[in-house]
């Protein structure tokens, strides 16, 4: 094994997005930018890989303005990034991100393992993985809870839903990690002053063999709301009321409600 890429992700802290209450707009204003928590677990293993295998170990992103996330994926522990960033895809949805990401893996000549996180955070489609085989030609092995190097094979654990399911597979191959496939460190300080000396590199649309028709979505965001929740905050234990006569009147409300 000689090469390895992850895919991750440039999005905004969904912990910072605040809702309007009046139109259940979303705000997003005071949200910075960062790497998809999902895709930190992506880095993880591939750093797991590259200490296992010698290999090069190469991030990749595409979307607008991901420049700046080169020096954080770069202290999570790749040899150096490639980003691209393009207005064409303010909009991406999973299929264009996907031809993107193919066309810059195929850039790199001779990746053996393409790794990715299972969705995130901003549009969980979980689509890009399974598009990234199909467009490279690469077999897919996803829901990943566990992986290792056994020889110039990858054995890895998948979690079903009846259980869990044990394969082997010889690279090429595209790997869809879940987040519980491993811990994500914390980059430490001597990590993160590192990342100043490896090699960010720019690409653009025409350096991963596309342009910008090619790259229009086939799916179309009309607007996106907070959910609406209400609740009837029924009093059932009022002063004085024993709890005998409260659980009497829950019942008999949730029997009105039609839930029992």
């Amino acid at each position: 094994m000689k090469k390895i890429a992850v895919c991750y992700k440039w999005v905004l802290n969904d912990g910072d997005i605040r809702v309007n209450d009046k139109t259940r707009d979303l705000d997003f204003e005071k949200s910075k930018p960062q790497i998809n928590e999902y895709d930190r677990n992506g880095l993880a293993v591939g750093v797991q890989l590259k200490e296992a295998s010698g290999a090069e170990l190469i991030g990749i992103t595409c979307g607008v303005d991901t420049e700046p996330s080169a020096k954080d994926a770069l202290s999570r522990g790749p040899d150096m990034v490639y980003y691209l960033n393009d207005p064409a895809l303010a909009q991406a949805d999973s299929a264009a991100s996907s031809k993107v990401l193919a066309g810059m893996v195929r850039s790199l000549g001779d990746v053996d393992v393409v790794l990715c996180s299972e969705c995130s955070s901003d549009d969980f489609a979980q689509q890009v993985g399974p598009r990234l085989g199909a467009l490279l030609g690469y077999p897919v092995i996803s829901y990943v809870s566990a992986v290792k190097l056994e020889g110039d094979a990858l054995v890895m654990d998948r979690k079903l839903e009846e259980g869990t399911e044990s394969v082997k597979v010889k690279a090429p191959v595209v790997v869809v990690v879940s987040p519980d496939v491993c811990e994500a460190p914390i980059p430490s300080v001597k990590q993160i002053l590192g990342a100043k000396k490896k090699p960010a590199n720019a690409m653009d649309l025409a350096g991963a063999g596309l342009g910008p028709d090619a790259v229009k979505p086939m799916v179309t965001v009309q607007s996106v709301k907070a959910p609406l929740t209400s609740r009837k905050a029924v009093n059932l234990l009022g002063d004085g009321e024993s709890v005998a006569d409260a659980v009497a009147k829950l019942v008999k409300q949730l029997s009105t409600d039609g839930l029992l």
